[in-house]
């Protein structure tokens, strides 16, 4: 029996973040939200005041 098959040898945890489709989806929709968001502010805040 190859070592690396151990069935009682714990799961890596990004093994098992990865394995979440919930997290993956929130993390899709998230991220590029959040990007958005910032850059929209970063847009708005370069625009010179008028006078």
């Amino acid at each position: 029996m190859n070592p690396a098959d151990d069935p009682n040898e714990p799961v890596p945890f990004m093994q098992q973040l990865l394995d979440n489709p919930f997290l993956l989806l929130f993390l899709g929709v998230m991220i590029p939200m959040l990007l958005y968001i910032v850059w929209g502010v970063v847009d708005i805040l370069s625009i010179p005041v008028a006078k």
